[in-house]
C-alpha cells in the first residue's frame, strides 16, 4: 500500500492524538506534582495497557463485517464525531466560546487533588492512579476510536494510524517532561480545527464509499473533500462573527 493511501490515516491519527494527549498530560502533571509521580505513572501505565488491548481486540474482528456495511457506519460515526469538534472550533475562533485553557485545567485539578489526602498504601496513592487512569482511558478512547475508524478494519491503515497515535503520544510525553508544566502554548484549537476538517473529510469519504460512490481519483478524493471543508469552516467563522460585530457596532455610543 502507497504512501498516498497511508498518510492520510497517519496524520489523522497524529493530530487528533496529540489534541488528546495534551488534555491528558495536564491531568497526570496535576496528579504527579500534588499526590506524586509514582502513583501518576502507574495510573498512565494502566490506562494505555487498557487502551492496546482496546485497539487488539476490536481491530481484526471489524476486518470480519460486511465491507460496505462497515465502511458507511465508520463514516457516519466519522462524520458525527469531526463535525462535533469542528464546530467546536468554528465557535471558538469566532469568540463565541472561550478558548481551553490548559493552564486552567491545570490549577482546578490541582486544586481538586489537594482536597481530602489519603493515606497511600505501599508508596502508591489510590486517588492519584484512578485520576491518571481516568484521564489516560477518557481521552484515549476518542484516539482508539479515531484509530479504528479511519483504518475501517484494513490491517495495513491500522498499523499506519496506531504508529501515528504512538507518535504524538511520545511527542506529547517527551514534551511534557521536558517543561514539566502544561502544554498550554500548544495551539490547542487550531489543533482540533484542523482534526475536525479532517476526521469529517474521513467520514464524507467513507460514507459514500459505503453507500457505493465511485470517487473520482480514489483515495486523491480526500485532498478535495478536505479542501471543501476547509473553505466552508472558514466561511463558517466569518459568518459567526458577524452578529457580534454588528453587535459590538451598535453598542458604541
Amino acid at each position: 500500500m502507497s504512501w498516498v493511501h497511508l498518510a492520510p490515516a497517519t496524520g489523522a491519527a497524529f493530530l487528533a492524538s496529540v489534541v488528546e494527549c495534551v488534555e491528558a498530560a495536564t491531568i497526570v502533571l496535576a496528579v504527579g506534582t500534588v499526590r506524586g509521580w509514582r502513583s501518576a505513572l502507574a495510573g498512565t501505565c494502566f490506562g494505555f495497557i487498557a487502551l492496546v488491548a482496546l485497539v487488539v481486540a476490536l481491530g481484526p474482528a471489524l476486518s470480519h463485517l460486511p465491507e460496505q456495511a462497515l465502511q458507511l457506519f465508520v463514516g457516519m460515526l466519522l462524520l458525527l464525531f469531526g463535525m462535533r469538534w469542528l464546530r467546536k472550533a468554528i465557535l471558538r475562533a469566532a469568540g463565541i466560546i472561550p478558548l481551553h485553557d490548559e493552564a486552567a485545567v491545570f490549577r482546578s485539578e490541582t486544586a481538586n487533588l489537594r482536597l481530602g489526602q489519603v493515606t497511600a498504601r505501599h508508596g502508591l496513592d489510590p486517588v492519584a492512579i484512578v485520576t491518571a487512569f481516568k484521564a489516560v482511558l477518557l481521552e484515549g478512547v476518542e484516539v482508539a476510536f479515531i484509530v479504528l475508524a479511519v483504518s475501517a478494519g484494513d490491517a495495513d491503515l491500522l498499523l499506519s494510524a496506531t504508529a501515528g497515535a504512538l507518535a504524538a503520544a511520545v511527542l506529547v510525553a517527551v514534551a511534557a517532561v521536558a517543561v514539566h508544566r502544561p502544554l498550554a502554548r500548544v495551539p490547542e484549537n487550531t489543533l482540533k480545527f484542523a482534526v475536525g476538517i479532517v476526521i469529517s473529510a474521513f467520514g464524507i469519504y467513507w460514507t459514500g464509499e459505503g453507500l457505493g460512490v465511485a470517487w473520482p481519483g480514489h483515495d486523491l478524493a480526500l485532498l478535495a473533500i478536505v479542501g471543501g471543508l476547509l473553505g466552508c469552516a472558514l466561511l463558517g467563522v466569518r459568518l459567526a462573527k458577524r452578529p457580534l460585530a454588528v453587535a459590538a457596532t451598535e453598542a458604541r455610543p
